[in-house]
């Protein structure tokens, strides 16, 4: 009988029935095991952060997943200052604060996005800030780094993307500014 049911809707309306209720379920259990398992064994579980932090940027920033795959870029603005923009999104769970060091995924210059989104993840991966950086505030600052190793290869610490880029979303407030923010601007 299901099959009947199904069959006489598109798979648009199927997908769309379900599609976005049990992606928000998923994602729900995936930070649940995935806080259990570092509980349970002081290890990340490899790749969930990243897939929590782009779900998260997609809904909190109102994006839109590029579908097609593009390389180097994760979704497009749907509205606001971010509208049509190519987003490459970056997540990285914090686990401790005061640990220094932290460093975000490589940045690769050499492919065609327009802005840098890093969510920042709490021990439950929960998302409690977003920043984001324009690619020429990012490439300033990479070419600024001179000719050090992580630099050409697009490495960046948490703590400098946060002083190059702008804070976009706090859980406490939600969306911060709706204007991408020059650091370059007078005023």
């Amino acid at each position: 009988m299901l099959s009947k049911i199904t069959n006489s809707l598109s798979s648009s309306e199927v997908l769309g029935s379900v599609g976005v209720y049990s992606v928000d379920k998923l994602i729900s259990e995936a930070r649940r095991l995935a806080a259990d398992y570092r509980r349970a064994t002081g290890k990340p579980l490899a790749g969930v952060s990243g897939e929590i932090a782009q779900h998260d940027a997609i809904q909190l920033l109102d994006l839109e997943l590029c579908n097609p795959p593009i390389a180097g870029c994760d979704a497009i603005g749907k509205s606001g200052s971010r509208k049509d923009l190519k987003v490459q999104i970056k997540g990285r769970t914090i686990f401790d604060e005061a640990k220094s060091g932290q460093r975000i995924g490589q940045l690769k210059m050499e492919q065609e996005w327009d802005l840098v989104v890093l969510v920042l993840l709490d021990e439950e991966l929960e998302t409690f800030e977003i920043y984001e950086a324009s690619r020429e505030a990012l490439k300033e600052a990479m070419d600024e780094g001179g000719s050090s190793k992580r630099a050409k290869r697009g490495a960046m610490s948490v703590a400098k993307f946060k002083i190059i880029g702008h804070l976009a979303w706090t859980r406490e407030n939600g969306l911060e500014d709706d204007e991408l923010w020059d650091n370059q601007a007078d005023g």
